[in-house]
C-alpha cells in the first residue's frame, strides 16, 4: 500500500464529504478509494471514517490522524518543491490558538486580514482559555498570555498586557474612588475567577507583592461577564487590559490605582521548535506579530489613560 496516495485519499474523502467527492476530485474509481481507506484502516488498525449513505463521519482516532496527514502532505509537497528549487507560496490549513477573548478580540480581525493576503491559506482557529499542547493537539501556533513554562517552544513576542481595575463613573460617582489599594474594603467588587482568587486581588506597592482582600458581591468565570456587571455599576472589577480596551474606550469603564497595578505580563506567539518552518506558518507569524503588537500596545495605552482622578 501506498501509504501517502492513502493519506491523499483520505484527506480528500473528509474535505469532500462523501467518498463519491473524493473519487471525483482524484480521478479515481470509487471502489478504488473504498479499497484504499478500508486498507489504511486495517493498517493502522483504527478506525478512520463511520460511513453512512449520506455522510462521512471521523472517529476521534481520525480526527488525529487527520491533523497529522494534512502536516505529512503539506511538508512532502514543501520538500519537494525546495528540492526542486522552486518558490512555492504559502498554502495549505493553519491551526491557531489563543485564549478566548483575545482570540474574539484580536487574534480573529487580524486572522481575516491575513486570509485576504493570503488566499491560498486556510485557518482553523482554536480559542480555549485551557492551554493546550501543541504537539498532542496538533496546534501550528498559539498565543500564549504570561511567563512561558513549556519546553520545546518558540517563542516571538508580540507584546505584554497588565492587569486593570477599573469601575464605572457612576459608581465612582455614589461610592468614591479608591486611591490606595486597601480602600477595597469598603468598595463591592466583582470577581473574575480565572484571573484573580475570589476574595482578594494582589497589587504592586512599593515593589513588593502585596494581597489585599476585597468584598467581592458578584464572583463570575467570564472576563465579558465580569466587564458588562462593572459597567452596570455593581462594584469595582479586575481584567487584563486588552479585555477592557473597548469598554473603557467607549466611556463605561474608569482604571483606578493604576500606579499599584502588577507588571505587565509577556504575550508570545509560540510554536514548536523545528528546523524548517512551513512557509504558511512563517508568512502568518511574519504577518499577524505586527498587528498583534500594535493592538496590545494601544490596549495598554488607553488603560493608562482613563485613570479616575
Amino acid at each position: 500500500m501506498n501509504r501517502l496516495e492513502a493519506m491523499g485519499v483520505f484527506v480528500a474523502a473528509v474535505d469532500g464529504g462523501s467518498l463519491s467527492a473524493a473519487a471525483r476530485k482524484l480521478r479515481m474509481p470509487l471502489p478504488t478509494v473504498s479499497r484504499k481507506l478500508s486498507d489504511l484502516e486495517s493498517q493502522l488498525k483504527a478506525r478512520l471514517l463511520i460511513r453512512s449513505t449520506r455522510q462521512l463521519v471521523l472517529t476521534d482516532a481520525g480526527r488525529g490522524y487527520l491533523a497529522s496527514c494534512r502536516r505529512i502532505l503539506d511538508a512532502v509537497a514543501e520538500a519537494e518543491q525546495v528540492v526542486a528549487g522552486e518558490y512555492r507560496a504559502p498554502q495549505g490549513e493553519l491551526i491557531v490558538s489563543a485564549p478566548i477573548v483575545f482570540g474574539r478580540l484580536h487574534l480573529l480581525p487580524v486572522t481575516t486580514l491575513f486570509l485576504e493576503a493570503f488566499p491560498q491559506v486556510s485557518v482553523r482557529l482554536v480559542l480555549n482559555d485551557r492551554m493546550l499542547n501543541l504537539l498532542d493537539d496538533h496546534i501550528d501556533v498559539a498565543v500564549r498570555i504570561g511567563e512561558l513554562r513549556e519546553g520545546g517552544l518558540v517563542a516571538a513576542r508580540v507584546g505584554a498586557t497588565g492587569q486593570v481595575t477599573c469601575a464605572s463613573p457612576t459608581y465612582l460617582a455614589g461610592h468614591g474612588t479608591p486611591k490606595v489599594p486597601g480602600d477595597l474594603a469598603a468598595h463591592a467588587c466583582v470577581s473574575f475567577d480565572a484571573l484573580n482568587a475570589g476574595d482578594s486581588w494582589v497589587f504592586n506597592d512599593g515593589g513588593a507583592e502585596t494581597r489585599v482582600p476585597i468584598r467581592a458581591r458578584l464572583v463570575v468565570n467570564t472576563a465579558e461577564a465580569a466587564i458588562d456587571a462593572a459597567a452596570a455599576g455593581v462594584g469595582l472589577t479586575r481584567a487584563l487590559s486588552y479585555q477592557v480596551q473597548a469598554a473603557i474606550g467607549a466611556g463605561s469603564l474608569t482604571t483606578v490605582l493604576t500606579k499599584f497595578e502588577p507588571k505587565p505580563v509577556p504575550v508570545n506567539l509560540v510554536y514548536t521548535s523545528q528546523r524548517q518552518l512551513p512557509v504558511k506558518l512563517r508568512a502568518f507569524l511574519d504577518f499577524a506579530a505586527p498587528l498583534l503588537r500594535a493592538r496590545l500596545a494601544d490596549a495598554m495605552r488607553v488603560a493608562r489613560s482613563a485613570h479616575a482622578p
